[in-house]
């Protein structure tokens, strides 16, 4: 078969494909299938069928698959173009007949390669012109950060697409004529021969133009192409691997000077690095990208079905991102074999070729379209940093697709113009030479186009380096779209997912008492919108869920629960998931009591501070408060006024239950009795002398308010939270057993719960000084080392100090669901109580407790006493070094078999010489509470 019978015969298979991929486009769209409605894929068809008989007369030995590949690019782009800008597709398909006819012209005007060599300073200069003329004022326009486009009237153009196949043209005719200077090096170094400065002159120069062109058009995409464009023809035309040592060597220092100085470099590198950083600034488009080529998978969501149109300008620089996403890890591996697929028969054609010329052109028009390529695929992948480059034949755009056709038209010049071997060739001065012949320098003439043997080693080289780069491309596509799909899914800022879960009934959050908290209402439009009935009720541990700025809370933790992806309660919703057949969500109901609740939020209404009530036997979470709170309803907006920086909640998206640290002052002398008891350091009944102010580690340790005990027992000591008796305590004791105590209650790591924890913090032992030991067992951090001061602890911290010895020295591990449950009411998850491990001993609990009913009867936590009911409890004031201490109160009751711990913070809540503070007061309505909903009062 002859080459354009092969040629026609792979048209027309590739035709179907065309017209297949457009009409799933259109019937996407909701377009019916008709002749009239494929008039673009088939008017593509025929252009491309002239434009193959006006190669059988122009061009009949061109190579025959290169027309084929360009038509099923440019089909898909057509296709893409149509689905994600249907009012710029007329436009596209005129385009494209431009190109098309374009490309016939060039076959027709340039019937010899080699005279157009005569005109290569021309085209040289006229590239240059070209390359730097958007620089002009009033002529260059910066559109999205690069100053790239000419605008002329109405119209707008790049003008670097045409001054790339200028550059083609003349370093071909350059090349050729000069690569035996090129290939001789003058100058030694050592044992070792190295180009003079002349012959590295058109290298500096080439280089000084792309680093003109990054700093002053912002155009990193033209500027990588013309330079490796460049060394790729160099190496060829010479090769001397030197010139691409060189080369990459000071691209490698043009980068770190261009990262260093200038700030539109910055914002690229630091996107690629970390999109996520910014995700809806600097790299919202990447993120964009990113989510999109998680959701293709292996073989798509279907043309039409992609989110693709979120991404900025997908049409043009980011259209592979929706091709990836509708059709797949297979569709996108798919458009790149094509790519790769033209560089193998354009550098055939090159090796084919019968000039030198010939040769180079062939190799800088396949670069030129394969590296763009490779370059945008892999910026929109994040193999490398994003630039501003369109994807040859497939993005939208009239100028690209013109400089691609002209350039796909000298590519077929070249290959009609190659012979094949046993036959006369030319060098770069058009002397006639038989192969085999010998020039100078003794060594065989390398006029069989450069020595036929040495240009198919060097074109193998550079073929192979490319098949590498494309096999990196596909790697890390299946990287993205396979391995990292699953956690690009499930962060909190996708929208796609968001979007898609949208579309299906979530399931609900409830009180164990039954109150809604949050529930899914069906819009007029089918989808569904999360609503808060309750408005601010648990508002921090319900946490919100956004199509715009993601989950938190149990809505995020239970995200999976409450979409229906897991905890199925039966047979049948384990087979709908796994058929994709839509059904609600689970709903998912809290440990917490709404009563409670309520109540912990009305005695911190006014102040900053936390409250947090559990169940000391299960560690199921009674309360968890925090203020000030917000109305989850109004989320978006509070989100949006915290992005800009005027967030006006004062802070109020914290939880100061789970997430923020204070130091938990003498509320942590419990920790220092527990060392103290279990280690037999000391009895209730221990006598010490416990005066205003002591020096301990050269150092002072006072009480407050200046106030001296006398000799107390240990029991007196904490009942009136002496800190110089637990100083002196806490020097007796050591770092090594009070931080070894401290994280049996689980200080030192966050706490493994429905929601995020903040880890409570203790020092190094090693690095802890006999002063800072003693201010440490009253519960004051005062320490200064590479460790963190210690204690500080969040508020679930201390009620898990009180729980542990509520429950006779067993740690239960906290948690806030407590059941999910399907659409049909049928439980699916039941929450187990667990052991964190045994704190102390039952015996030590129980002396610990008695020693805590006198601080609540006799000593500081008197407002927290209940009438009928026994509290065991112990206050706390942390210095601050604000105008008012930190408030505490840790406790639990009934204490002869408690049912319920709690907690309560006030930030700057210890006024005037009131040592017990305004918490005690708070915890009693808490405790109280808790009893009436317990039936206990």
């Amino acid at each position: 078969m002859s080459r354009r019978n092969t040629e026609l015969l792979l048209l027309c298979l590739a035709a179907p494909f065309v017209v297949l991929l457009f009409a799933m486009v259109l019937v996407q769209q909701g377009t019916s299938l008709s002749l009239e409605s494929l008039t673009a894929p088939l008017g593509l068809f025929a252009a491309f069928v002239v434009a193959h008989i006006a190669t059988r007369f122009l061009a009949k030995n061109a190579d025959p698959a290169i027309l084929p590949i360009t038509f099923g690019l440019s089909g898909i782009g057509i296709a893409f173009v149509t689905r994600l800008a249907p009012d710029l597709a007329v436009s596209q398909i005129i385009w494209l007949f431009v190109g098309i006819a374009c490309m016939v012209i060039t076959l027709a005007v340039v019937r010899n390669i080699d005279r157009l060599s005569q005109y290569k300073y021309t085209f040289m200069v006229l590239g240059i012109i070209l390359l730097l003329s958007p620089m002009i004022p009033g002529l260059g326009q910066e559109i999205l950060g690069s100053r790239i486009w000419l605008k002329l009237g109405p119209f707008s153009f790049q003008p670097g697409e045409i001054a790339k196949i200028c550059i083609v043209i003349f370093l071909a005719s350059y090349l050729a004529q000069n690569r035996e200077m090129l290939s001789i090096f003058t100058v030694r170094v050592g044992r070792f021969r190295v180009p003079d400065l002349g012959t590295l002159a058109p290298l500096l120069v080439m280089w000084a133009i792309s680093f003109i062109i990054v700093v002053f058009e912002k155009d990193l995409g033209s500027a990588l192409v013309c330079f490796v464009l460049f060394l790729v023809m160099l190496y060829i035309a010479s090769g001397k691997k030197l010139y691409l040592v060189v080369g990459f060597g000071l691209a490698a220092i043009g980068c770190v000077f261009l990262y260093q100085f200038f700030g539109h470099v910055q914002i690229r590198v630091n996107t690629w690095l970390d999109p996520f950083s910014d995700a809806s600034g600097n790299g919202y488009q990447l993120c964009q990208t990113l989510y999109s080529l998680a959701d293709g998978g292996m073989v798509g969501v279907g043309i039409g079905n992609g989110l693709a149109e979120n991404i900025p300008v997908v049409e043009s620089d980011f259209i592979f991102a929706a091709i990836a996403e509708e059709t797949g890890l297979l569709g996108g591996a798919a458009v790149l074999l094509l790519y790769l697929s033209l560089c193998i028969r354009g550098f055939a054609t090159a090796a084919r070729a019968k000039s030198d010329v010939s040769a180079m052109m062939a190799v800088g028009c396949t670069v030129t379209i394969v590296l763009q390529a490779f370059i945008i695929v892999g910026g929109v992948t994040r193999l490398i940093p994003l630039t501003g480059l369109t994807l040859p034949f497939i993005s939208q755009g009239g100028s690209s697709l013109l400089a691609s056709f002209i350039g796909i038209g000298l590519l077929l010049r070249c290959g009609d113009e190659g012979t094949g071997i046993n036959s006369e060739v030319r060098d770069g001065t058009s002397r006639m030479a038989p192969i085999g012949a010998h020039g100078s320098h003794g060594r065989p003439a390398e006029t069989g186009v450069l020595g036929r043997v040495a240009l198919g080693k060097r074109l193998t080289n550079t073929a192979l380096a490319f098949a590498l780069m494309f096999a990196a491309l596909v790697a890390n596509l299946t990287y993205v779209m396979v391995f990292m799909a699953d956690e690009y899914q499930s962060y909190p800022g996708n929208n796609h997912t968001l979007y898609k879960e949208a579309r299906t009934e979530r399931g609900s959050i409830s009180t164990y008492d039954g109150v809604v908290l949050a529930d899914s209402v069906q819009a007029d439009d089918g989808g569904y919108t999360r609503e808060y009935p309750q408005g601010s009720l648990a508002a921090h541990l319900v946490g919100y869920y956004s199509q715009v700025y993601g989950a938190s809370g149990i809505e995020a933790s239970q995200n999976n629960a409450l979409k229906g992806d897991s905890s199925f309660a039966s047979w049948t919703d384990v087979v709908n998931s796994m058929a994709g057949i839509e059904t609600p969500g689970n709903d998912v109901r809290l440990t917490i009591n709404s009563e409670i609740q309520k109540t912990a939020e009305s005695v911190l209404e006014g102040y900053k501070g936390a409250v947090v009530v559990m169940n000391p036997k299960t560690g199921a979470v009674l309360a968890c408060a925090s203020s000030p709170t917000y109305d989850i309803n109004d989320v978006d907006d509070i989100l949006a006024q915290a992005a800009s920086g005027t967030d006006a909640t004062n802070g109020a998206l914290i939880n100061r239950a789970t997430s923020a640290v204070y130091a938990p002052g003498s509320t942590f002398k419990l920790v220092t009795l527990t060392a103290l008891i279990e280690g037999n350091l000391a009895t209730p009944s221990t006598t010490i002398d416990a005066p205003a102010q002591m020096t301990i580690g050269n150092a002072s340790v006072t009480n407050a308010d200046d106030i001296g005990y006398g000799t107390i027992t240990l029991a007196q000591a904490l009942a009136v939270s002496s800190n110089t008796a637990f100083g002196q305590f806490g020097e007796e004791v050591g770092s090594d057993l009070l931080v070894k105590t401290a994280q049996k209650f689980g200080f030192g790591s966050a706490i493994d719960t429905d929601i995020p924890t903040t880890a409570s913090l203790m020092p190094d032992p090693d690095e802890m000084t006999t002063w800072e030991t003693a201010w440490a067992a009253c519960g004051q951090p005062v320490g200064e080392h590479a460790s963190p001061a210690g204690p500080q602890a969040t508020v679930l911290q201390m009620a898990m100090v009180a729980s542990a010895i509520a429950n006779d020295g067993v740690l239960e591990k906290p948690y806030f669901v407590e059941g999910v449950y399907n659409a049909q009411g049928e439980r699916s998850f039941s929450a187990t109580p667990k052991s964190l491990g045994s704190v102390m001993s039952s015996s030590s609990a129980k002396t610990i407790t008695e020693m805590m009913e006198g601080v609540v009867n006799n000593g500081t936590g008197a407002g927290a006493k209940i009438q009928g009911v026994q509290v065991a409890g112990k206050t706390g004031t942390a210095e601050t070094n604000k105008e008012y201490n930190d408030s505490w109160f840790v406790g639990f009751a009934p204490s002869d078999n408690p049912s319920v711990a709690v907690a309560v913070l006030i930030e700057e809540g210890v006024h005037g010489t009131d040592e017990s503070g305004l918490a005690s007061v708070r915890a009693q309505k808490v405790l109280t509470s808790a009893l009436q909903a317990q039936g206990l009062l």
